[in-house]
């Protein structure tokens, strides 16, 4: 009669790579994973800032930042993005916000937003991009709550994320002296398909 002899060591090499193989096909980022949960949990959120919201139509955005400009809050900026605010930054730094939403059926779903500071100097060590994410971070954390985490690629550039429901929130470095903010509907499209 012919026994099989059992190799320990060989059956544990051939788990580990079994394991290997079967995770590395659904191995999910916890970016990923966090998105994935917050979109399936149904929860819409629609504001952004200044009574501005997803949702809102071209014409009501338009009407909204003719009043807000009336009042004195916001002008027109000579930016790629039209529209310039200046909100108080945790830091007390001055700093120029820029924005312009994108629409889909004529109805805001994308927020691009570049922040800058009004004193950068390449030598000012208190306007470098590096503490304008973290003031934008500050600014955004009193609009819309705790909740930043930082998502890291391969090359080290980062950005600081938060995702609630339909809504993603994206803070990077764009240059030396510029930030730069995407606010999602995720409802309507990926961010990999809006941003670049």
């Amino acid at each position: 009669m012919n026994t099989v002899k059992f190799d320990f060591k060989q059956f544990q090499i051939l788990v580990i790579v079994g394991f290997c193989l079967l995770s590395s096909c659904t191995l999910e980022t916890e970016y990923e994973k966090i998105k994935k949960r917050e979109l399936a949990s149904g929860k819409v959120y629609k504001d952004l800032f200044l009574g501005l919201e997803f949702e809102m139509a071209r014409k009501q955005f338009f009407e909204t930042c003719w009043e807000l400009n009336q009042q004195g809050i916001l002008i027109n900026g000579a930016h790629e993005l039209m529209v310039r605010y200046q909100p108080e930054l945790p830091s007390g730094n001055p700093v120029n916000m820029f924005f312009y939403p994108r629409f889909e059926e004529e109805k805001i779903y994308y927020m691009p937003v570049e922040f800058q500071y009004q004193n950068w100097f390449p030598t000012n060590q208190e306007t470098t991009a590096e503490k304008l994410v973290d003031d934008v971070v500050g600014l955004f954390e009193s609009w819309y709550g705790q909740g930043f985490f930082k998502v890291e690629d391969k090359s080290g550039a980062f950005a600081m994320v938060k995702i609630d429901g339909n809504r993603l929130i994206r803070v990077y470095i764009k240059s030396l002296s510029a930030v730069r903010v995407d606010i999602l509907d995720m409802r309507i499209k990926d961010i990999k398909d809006v941003s670049k």
